[in-house]
């Protein structure tokens, strides 16, 4: 028989953690991306960011995703909660995909944190009715009277009260918000469920610890109570404020015998770094004043280093639309991660700052690794004006200096002290010559061109100190390749291991390696789909609402009010009748997604995604929470073995349109591929 457990008795049959961590570890050398923006549905996809854990692997340690369960809203961002432990198949992908993103990052070394939404809860039909969810033979059920007294000022109380229902005697230990039920934590009922759910992530799904979100809606002793049990490596807090000592007040709210059980999202950094780089206070653009970095934050403050999670944009934060404009930094939005990847604390990167600037962050990160910075290094001011701004960071194997500003030129330091590696707009890396290391200025992953020039540099307190290197990636000896620091080697197209080290009185040390991937470009020539969809299992005979969106952004429908563009144009395949339409696809990384109805959009399918090819699809009988499914019914006539017509160079993707490689030689594009199905060339090819 299930039970049902919602009183104080269930906590006891939980076994509770012996031993409490710090919620994050002490000298933390670890880096973090934020692995979503705000509407990245497509982006970031669990198959999306899976298909990126080559890229990030050594440059990125932790990886913060959405919350992955099923929403109130559809699409949505996982901030509407209504699962927690069941119908994980999310805005984002399926539960099966979510489970082969953890475990890929894990073998990567990248840990996933995941995002906990627990200050609110959505509810299924009415105010005060929450799902009711099994896992592993017990049926978790929050009530009516887990709902915090003074919910939505007053609103749910009165609701309640007319509808004969009861809510929690307590009163919300935070701040309240209306969009959804205020969870009362005081509750024995709802810290069991919190208890509960948190074990699943961490030891079912194989999260590495938990991002806390909305934390000012709670008590921070709650954190506590919950780390205490879970004990999570890594747990960081968004406590939106940016008064650093309110942020410091949180941390240690969440003390359990006088350990701080999480980090926070150290906002007081962000609002200096905007700023100093904005020039104002208050999110308009001004003239930049640097100085202002020298403003207080966690990571600057002994005592809270160790739980400071720095970061510069994140999804609240960022540019959305002009009728969404947040408060983004407007401008230097590379100083702004030099600054962040050199200072303590632990960085972590926003998604579209990754996108657009990969290798520009790799080379900051393979920067502060090799000084050994950690989220408790110290530093010292070094220069401080309006114009430009410097900080020398001590590491635990030598010293960086990170230089930001307008005028970044006004200040080099001592040439015999130190060695400047990284420079770009509006910043400056110098390496103390301690470090007694090779440097290289491009980190390794995919570069395009006919060649690939590398610079090579020596940091030694050794004048006039060689460079040796091989590129077969064998360990270099004093008698491999030689090369004066400064100069320069050219790559060819393919895949190649450089190895470098110094070569200081015969011996060689201070060896780096980075792996390059070349590849020429490629003209794409863009080419016309259609996209064809019967609807007689479900009786949309007469028309079919197709909602289009993603890629390039240039697929909206020509209708932009839901449902969008009714389409009656048909054609009869196989004694079948299919609605289509075409669409163009623009550029290697351009595709459609859909969502299908009929009348007035009322009922309609679920999501389709990425369609980047022709489609014959039919909606099913078969639904996901109200919505018919699709399937996928393209015929597989006309598949061919791969030949060598076509451009020299080509791309592969998945027959479900995801791309697979890029720049490829034709002749060898399906090499070393398992058997399956693929696109190359605009045609389907097997692989057996």
């Amino acid at each position: 028989m299930k039970k049902i457990y919602t009183f104080l008795f269930f906590l006891l049959a939980i076994p509770m953690t012996l031993m409490a961590g710090d919620g994050w570890p002490k000298n933390y050398s670890g880096v973090m991306l934020q692995g979503f923006y705000w509407d990245s549905y497509d982006h970031t996809s669990w198959t999306q960011l899976t298909s990126k854990a080559s890229d990030l692997r050594g440059y990125i340690d932790l990886v913060w995703i959405p919350q992955s369960a099923k929403a109130v809203g559809s699409p949505s961002m996982g901030y509407d909660p209504l699962y927690w432990f069941s119908h994980y198949n999310s805005s984002f992908g399926t539960e099966a995909e979510l489970r082969t993103l953890i475990s890929t990052f894990k073998t990567a070394g990248i840990g996933t944190i995941a995002d906990v939404v627990i200050n609110h809860r959505g509810n299924v039909s009415n105010w005060v009715d929450f799902p009711s969810e099994t896992y592993k033979g017990a049926t978790y059920q929050l009530l009516s009277t887990d709902i915090c007294a003074d919910d939505d000022n007053g609103a749910t109380k009165a609701w309640a009260d007319a509808n004969g229902y009861t809510l929690s005697n307590n009163k919300d230990t935070g701040e309240g918000w209306s969009g959804m039920r205020d969870l009362d934590h005081n509750s024995s009922n709802v810290q069991a469920y919190v208890k509960a759910y948190l074990d699943m992530l961490l030891n079912d799904f194989g999260y590495a610890g938990f991002r806390y979100d909305m934390t000012k809606g709670y008590s921070g002793s709650f954190t506590g109570l919950y780390n205490n049990y879970a004990n999570p490596t890594y747990s960081v807090g968004e406590y939106w404020d940016g008064n650093v000592t309110t942020v410091e007040n949180w941390l240690n709210a969440t003390k359990v015998n006088g350990v701080i059980q999480s980090a926070a999202f150290d906002f007081p950094f962000r609002y200096t770094v905007r700023n100093a780089i904005n020039g104002t206070s208050d999110g308009t653009v001004g003239s930049s004043d640097w100085t202002q970095l020298a403003s207080t934050s966690l990571a600057v403050t002994t005592a809270y280093q160790q739980y400071a999670v720095t970061f510069v944009e994140n999804h609240d934060t960022e540019y959305r639309s002009s009728t969404s404009p947040q408060d983004p930094i407007r401008k230097d939005t590379l100083a702004a991660n030099a600054f962040l990847l050199a200072m303590p604390g632990t960085p972590c990167i926003f998604y579209k700052h990754w996108a657009a600037y990969e290798q520009e962050l790799k080379s900051m990160i393979d920067a502060r690794k090799i000084a050994g910075i950690t989220n408790q290094s110290s530093f010292t001011n070094m220069r401080s004006n309006k114009k430009y701004y410097a900080n020398k960071v001590n590491g635990t194997k030598a010293d960086l200096i990170v230089l930001v500003g307008d005028d970044v030129n006004s200040y080099t330091p001592s040439s015999s002290t130190y060695t400047q590696i990284l420079a770009g707009y509006h910043y400056k890396y110098f390496l103390s010559n301690s470090a007694e290391t090779a440097w290289t200025d491009k980190a390794s992953g995919s570069y395009t061109g006919s060649s690939l020039s590398i610079k090579l540099t020596a940091v030694s307190q050794t004048t006039g100190a060689q460079l040796v290197y091989t590129t077969d990636g064998s360990t270099p000896t004093a008698s491999s390749k030689t090369i004066t620091s400064g100069n320069s080697i050219t790559l060819p197209v393919g895949t190649t291991t450089l190895t470098v080290g110094l070569l200081v009185n015969g011996a060689v040390s201070g060896i780096i390696s980075r792996t390059y991937t070349v590849t020429e470009p490629v003209a794409f020539t863009p080419y016309t789909i259609t996209v064809c969809v019967n609807g007689d299992a479900v009786g949309w005979t007469n028309s079919i609402n197709f909602w289009s969106w993603g890629g390039d952004n240039s697929h909206a429908p020509k209708n932009s009010s839901w449902p969008g563009d009714k389409v009656t144009t048909t054609k009869t395949v196989n004694g079948k009748t299919w609605f289509y339409q075409t669409y163009t696809i623009n550029n290697a990384d351009d595709y459609v997604s859909f969502v299908f109805s009929t009348a007035s959009g009322s009922p309609q399918t679920v999501d389709v995604t990425k369609i980047k090819t022709d489609k014959y699809l039919e909606i099913s009988t078969e639904q996901s929470d109200t919505k018919y499914k699709v399937t996928d019914v393209t015929p597989t006539t006309g598949i061919h073995a791969i030949t060598k017509e076509g451009p020299e160079y080509t791309h592969v993707y998945s027959i479900d349109g995801r791309l697979i490689r890029r720049n490829v030689k034709t002749a060898n594009a399906l090499n070393g591929l398992p058997k399956g199905i693929y696109i190359v060339n605009q045609k389907k090819v097997v692989v057996r």
